[in-house]
């Protein structure tokens, strides 16, 4: 049995509503739908809290549902570099930044007949091409510090 439904089932057999069951996990019935609804999973914490309320243990929640049991996987594992990994994100945003500079540069001089220019000094290609070459640079080491996690 799939976690959604062992979650429904649970609730059910000591006659909860969503609403009550929110209420006593302090979180929202639209979350609860959710969970049973296989929308989404609840955090660790809230995952004891249910094996507390149920008075089942946290494997019998857990095992019957791989994704869940990925996720939870998932959210205990730290970033081996997270600030690497923030480097390699703000070097992205500021390709994208300037990519939508250029773009709206490059629209006011073709329809408005704005004659403005930006960095003159650097070689033609390479400032056409510095936005592309830091999303690229910036998504490529972000991802690959996204999936390095510690021991």
């Amino acid at each position: 049995m799939i976690f959604s439904e062992r979650l429904k089932k649970e609730r059910e057999k000591r006659n909860l509503s969503q609403n009550e069951l929110a209420e006593k996990l302090h979180v929202s019935r639209q979350s609860v739908s959710k969970w049973e609804t296989g929308k989404n999973y609840p955090s660790i914490e809230i995952i004891i809290d249910l094996s507390d309320l149920f008075g089942i243990t946290i494997d019998e929640l857990l095992r019957s549902d791989a994704e869940l049991k990925e996720k939870v996987i998932q959210d205990g594992k730290q970033l081996a570099y997270p600030k690497w990994k923030l480097i390699f994100d703000t070097i992205f945003l500021l390709g994208a930044f300037l990519l939508v500079v250029k773009l709206i540069i490059f629209g006011l001089n073709k329809f408005v007949g704005a004659d403005i220019t930006i960095l003159e000094s650097l070689p033609n290609g390479l400032h056409n091409f510095l936005p592309l070459v830091l999303m690229v640079v910036g998504g490529v080491g972000s991802d690959t510090l996204g999936k390095k996690y510690i021991d």
